[in-house]
């Protein structure tokens, strides 16, 4: 859900993060639409101004409201990530 026609729109965006790859931000929007979290991605297809540079400095905004709970979403993640990779090790 991104943040066109979302009433929060008015309220201030602040940063979330800057995925590594669009395999990251695959997965962070994943996590913000199913959770109902509205979001704008800056800079997001800069990089096809640059064929072969993955994603130069993209960065998931939300809403001021949203950022805590979008920040404990993504840090859930974050853990079930690392305990997927530890349990292949």
């Amino acid at each position: 859900m991104t943040l066109r026609h979302h009433p929060k729109n008015l309220q201030p965006l602040v940063s979330l993060c800057e995925p590594a790859d669009v395999g990251e931000l695959a997965l962070i929007r994943s996590l913000l639409d199913g959770n109902g979290i509205p979001y704008a991605v800056q800079h997001e297809h800069i990089g096809a101004l640059y064929p072969g540079v993955a994603l130069l400095g993209s960065r998931v905004m939300v809403a001021e409201c949203d950022r805590q709970r979008a920040e404990i979403l993504l840090s859930r993640l974050a853990l079930q990530v690392r305990e997927a990779t530890s349990e292949t090790d």
